[in-house]
């Protein structure tokens, strides 16, 4: 056992600070990773505040982070997939029982003895489980992802929870051309919607209360955008969309996004509302329509949308100059309200220094921009117009429309 530094919060009301925490030595199949990039997802917030506590309860102190990118410096004696030097990830889950007819099937996230990459149960060293607000990580191989060596290792680290959430439904219920696809708030989820949605081939819908996101929208690949709180916007669209991706956590109406559905069309959520939300039976009968849900992802399908954004940004780079395209997988981060906030419950992002536990994901990513890796820190040059159209990042804002994204 060793041990590293990582930022906790000792309470739902304390802030993040400095802490010392255990790591288990590497096993015969584990990897350890020193970490160099972790998103901040709203998960983390969520958590933190113990806002969850009826389905997930927090157990103090958290260290949160589940968008990790980093770099192998020791593998286990069995360990086949990874060696040291190698640039790896690390999601949401890094551990399961896999034995169960889900993780026999490769959906480890549905498997009832998932362990998260925090507040999970800790089977090795008891107590919770540690994310990535941290230096240092050791996981099981099987949770290990093998990360193209043409991504941004800082724009690609949000893929791990955000990018998974959004890519799981939309393949799993065939979003393609010819098809005309709603997304549901533009935010940390709903930006990689877009995107996706576009990447797939379809006819991409933002709905938003935020018309001012609309040239963003445009920008990530959205057809259309439309304001959400316009009745006569929204009826220009009823019973026509194919699939609405809804990101939303706050309280909405979804039977407005039912009734925008054509027959045998399907509604997912993906964003987490704290509380219950009406849904009217008529909304489904008519239309014969479907209201799912989805949880990020098993770790074969992850490990399919890295490689699937790692073969666009290649493409790209050898001269697919397509105006769309060249946008390729790469987000705006919409952090705009969630930078102030993190700073007031003492997020660490903008304090972390050089030598510190890691960088943090926080900033803006405006075009032809990359954000310090801190506050404070020497902003890195501008990426090539390539390597612009890498892929998501970004994260969320504070009104959230999903556990990373605003307000629909």
């Amino acid at each position: 056992m060793y041990s590293t530094k990582a930022y906790a919060a000792a309470s739902a009301t304390s802030p993040l600070a400095p802490i010392s925490i255990p790591r288990r030595d590497p096993g015969d199949r584990d990897v350890q990773i020193d970490i160099l990039f972790c998103g901040i997802c709203h998960s983390d917030l969520h958590s933190v505040r113990n806002e969850w506590s009826g389905v997930m309860p927090t157990t103090y102190p958290i260290v949160p982070g589940h968008e990790i990118l980093g770099r192998v410096v020791k593998v286990g004696r069995a360990v086949t997939s990874h060696r040291p030097g190698d640039l790896v990830a690390v999601g949401c889950l890094v551990d399961s029982d896999r034995t169960c007819p889900q993780c026999r099937g490769g959906l480890e996230n549905l498997c009832a003895n998932a362990v998260f990459t925090f507040n999970g149960p800790d089977r090795h060293l008891g107590g919770v489980t540690y994310g990535g607000y941290s230096a240092s990580i050791v996981v099981d191989e099987h949770f290990v992802l093998r990360v193209p060596a043409n991504l941004d290792p800082a724009g690609a680290a949000p893929l791990l929870c955000a990018g998974i959430t959004t890519w799981s439904p939309m393949r799993r219920f065939g979003v393609g051309k010819g098809q005309k696809v709603g997304i549901v708030g533009l935010g940390g989820l709903g930006h990689m919607g877009v995107k996706f949605a576009h990447a797939f081939g379809a006819h991409t819908v933002v709905f938003t209360t935020s018309p001012a996101k609309g040239e963003d929208a445009r920008r990530l690949g959205a057809d259309e955008v439309v304001d959400s709180r316009d009745a006569a916007a929204m009826q220009r669209h009823a019973g026509s969309l194919h699939f609405v991706l809804d990101t939303v956590s706050a309280d909405h109406d979804l039977n407005a996004y039912l009734n925008l559905l054509a027959h045998d069309g399907t509604l997912t959520l993906v964003g987490a509302p704290e509380k219950p939300i009406p849904v009217s039976a008529f909304s489904l009968l008519f239309g014969r329509r479907r209201l799912a849900g989805s949880l990020i992802g098993g770790i074969a399908e992850t490990q399919e949308m890295l490689d699937f954004c790692g073969a666009r940004h290649h493409r790209r780079r050898r001269g697919d100059r397509d105006p769309a395209g060249e946008r390729g997988l790469r987000a705006v981060a919409e952090v705009r309200r969630e930078v102030p906030l993190l700073h007031r419950h003492g997020l660490a992002a903008a304090r972390l220094k050089r030598g510190g536990p890691c960088r943090r994901v926080t900033g803006r990513r405006a075009a032809g921009r990359r954000p310090a890796p801190w506050p404070g820190a020497a902003r890195p040059s501008p990426p090539s117009r390539a390597a612009a159209a890498g892929s998501p990042s970004g994260r969320a804002n504070r009104r959230t429309g999903s556990r990373r994204a605003p307000r629909p």
